[in-house]
């Protein structure tokens, strides 16, 4: 048995419905056992409860639960930092060409290895990945997550048209592929397997009537693409489904709008989009950085907010900025304070953005997304650098919402010190 001594803070509750959903311990004790934890509170009311346990000093910073990304690529770590593109322009000419290179097993196990670490680096311990459109490299990617023990939720992402054709593939090709993933990873372990066509741009009906398939032969699993990023995409996919009356409709009509759906960005919704998604408890990953880096436009949270959309972050490497959800906490605090109709967002809403809302956008919130006994003991050490003007505000601050914005606002002084997943610290290299 462990205790983790230091200030700890989490969100159990929702801070745009709940009250007082921050709850933090100046000198707070986080037990953990066999992966799971069994309290937390002062450090003096949980060391009473186990004498017996080892205690890890983690005062110099702050305890997190891990983070829950949940719109990432695995293929575009090298990516990041093109700028000057929007979308359609940034697929073909940076980020399509490098995809393609994922024929090459090796390559793939290196960017793999690559990918998880980063993720455990800036402390995400649960993500839902698009994987490669190759099956052999999304194989790798599974299995580069399993050696560490990161949990994701991935697929072998498909498409059919309008790509590269090195990354095209066949409705037949797509159903034998993806099933052999499938029956190979899916719920093995921490993995989860996630149906992912790229986006109804570069997906005809008969590759969706196989995502259809997959998902009412297995109707555990996941789904997720991308849905209204870019104004340009949004009138490609309208002339290449006349017959839908929205983006959300060319998934809809092939069941592919559900509880455990996420679609990405969602930055230019329809009213009649917003009440479907909510209808079907579907949820949005809104990738902040990613919006202003690639200029798609300014997420509508307050309206996803008053239609009872879910929404949870997504750092979409490499369109985003980089893999930290701390760094994208204050992207969305940013963009919502010049969106016309902005959202003023609190430290505790980013807390809760980054940890509980992504896991119950996957269904996880029983097992993740805060530090409440009997969940599993992921966990992270957050540290200022030595000198830095985040330490001083350390130092310095009482309350734990005026640290929490801090850490958000300096994201870039602080450094993931030590990450935990089911209770076992984590190698970072």
């Amino acid at each position: 048995m462990v205790i983790l001594r230091g200030l700890i803070a989490h969100t159990p509750k929702n801070p745009f419905h709940e009250a007082e959903a921050l709850q933090a311990f100046s000198d707070g004790g986080l037990a953990f056992q066999e992966g799971r934890i069994l309290a937390l509170g002062s450090f003096a009311e949980v060391r009473a409860r186990f004498p017996d346990a080892s205690v890890q000093d983690c005062r110099e910073g702050v305890l997190l639960p891990g983070l829950v990304d949940t719109h990432v690529h695995y293929p575009q770590t090298r990516v990041i930092g093109a700028m000057g593109y929007t979308l359609l322009d940034w697929l073909q000419k940076r980020t399509l060409p490098l995809e393609a290179r994922l024929s090459d097993n090796k390559l793939a196990r290196e960017l793999a290895r690559e990918f998880v670490q980063l993720l455990l680096r800036n402390g995400t311990t649960t993500a839902l990945v698009f994987g490669s459109h190759f099956q052999g490299a999304t194989a790798n990617l599974f299995g580069a997550a399993e050696d560490v023990g990161l949990r994701i939720i991935a697929g072998q992402v498909c498409s059919d048209r309008l790509l590269l054709p090195a990354l095209h593939t066949t409705p037949e090709r797509s159903y034998t592929e993806q099933k052999m993933l499938i029956q190979r990873f899916h719920r093995r372990g921490k993995l989860r397997y996630a149906v992912t066509p790229r986006f109804s741009l570069s997906a005809s009906e008969g590759l969706l009537e196989v995502c259809q398939t997959l998902l009412q032969e297995h109707p555990d699993l996941h789904f997720t693409t991308h849905l209204n990023e870019n104004l340009e995409e949004i009138r490609t996919v309208a002339e290449l489904f006349p017959w839908s009356e929205h983006y959300l409709q060319t998934y809809d009509r092939f069941g592919l709008v559900g509880e455990r759906s996420v679609f990405a960005h969602n930055v230019h919704p329809t009213e009649a989009e917003l009440l479907r998604l909510a209808e079907a408890r579907a949820a949005v990953a809104h990738c902040p950085s990613s919006n202003a880096f690639i200029g798609s436009g300014l997420f509508p949270m307050r309206q996803h907010l008053s239609h009872g959309v879910r929404f949870a972050l997504g750092s979409d490497v490499g369109g985003g900025t980089g893999f930290s959800l701390i760094k994208e906490g204050l992207m969305a605090y940013l963009t919502q304070r010049h969106a016309p109709d902005g959202v003023r967002l609190t430290p505790t809403h980013l807390l809760y953005l980054a940890t509980l809302a992504g896991a119950e956008a996957l269904g996880l919130e029983g097992e993740i997304g805060s530090l409440a006994p009997g969940k599993a003991a992921d966990v992270i050490w957050v540290r200022p650098e030595p000198g830095s003007t985040l330490e001083v505000h350390f130092r310095h601050l009482d309350s734990a919402e005026d640290l929490l914005g801090s850490l958000f606002t300096l994201h870039g002084e602080a450094r993931v010190q030590k990450v935990w997943l089911d209770g076992q610290e984590a190698a970072l290299s």
